[in-house]
């Protein structure tokens, strides 16, 4: 065996509809550090196969039948598994986001997302950071750092910013430099600025004040 080979990151799909379990398949399949372990279509029997599967990454659709009713936040909570929870749903509604991140999810993702955005979100969550879909930042926060408040609604804006241009938002909204940015991320200070430059265009905005104003209104910073 080559020593410089990484082991595949094992991932289990657990979602009530085949034809989903096979199209998430099916968009993993090309990713050389990725592969599928196992799946299952309901809360119970999600539990009994990640406890003889071993998993790194369970996606996890947060309406799902059987069990107590709990659905994926269930999952989350009963399954005895090593593996870190990211939920994968239709649903951007925020009781759900919360829920399931509250049971102890380390990310949430819609399904409109890409192919290539799915694989950074696994990829992030196996290496023990979160990830999640741009519109449900609020919601994110607001599960994690505040407890029993209300949570944000969502906003159309952060649909048109993708996951990485997120991180950079916040981060540049927070203050730090574009090298510090770049060091955080492991991404090269071009690349940041291209970031900063898209978001910027997209949010229409003129400057990093502007950029810090709109995002400390919506609760991101």
């Amino acid at each position: 065996m080559d020593e410089h080979q990484v082991t595949p990151i094992r991932v289990v799909i657990v979602d009530d509809h085949g034809i989903v379990r096979a199209g998430v398949a099916a968009q993993l399949s090309p990713a050389p550090d990725i592969t599928v372990v196992g799946e299952a279509d309901t809360v119970d029997s999600a539990i009994n196969v990640l406890r003889v599967t071993e998993a790194d990454v369970v996606l996890l659709d947060v309406h799902l039948p059987g069990g107590e009713g709990g659905g994926g936040a269930e999952v989350v909570r009963r399954a005895e598994t090593r593996a870190r929870f990211l939920a994968l749903s239709v649903s951007d509604a925020a009781q759900d986001v919360v829920s399931v991140i509250r049971a102890g999810a380390r990310g949430y993702v819609t399904k409109s997302i890409t192919t290539d955005e799915l694989l950074d979100a696994i990829r992030r969550v196996a290496s023990g950071d979160a990830a999640f879909s741009a519109r449900l930042a609020g919601f994110v926060l607001d599960a994690f750092n505040a407890p029993g408040q209300e949570v944000a609604v969502a906003d159309d804006e952060l649909d048109r910013l993708t996951l990485r241009e997120v991180e950079v938002m916040r981060l540049i909204a927070r203050g730090r430099t574009y090298r510090e940015v770049a060091s955080e991320l492991f991404i090269s200070i071009k690349t940041v600025e291209t970031h900063v430059s898209a978001v910027l265009r997209k949010l229409q905005l003129s400057n990093r004040r502007e950029l810090a104003r709109w995002a400390a209104a919506r609760r991101l910073i």
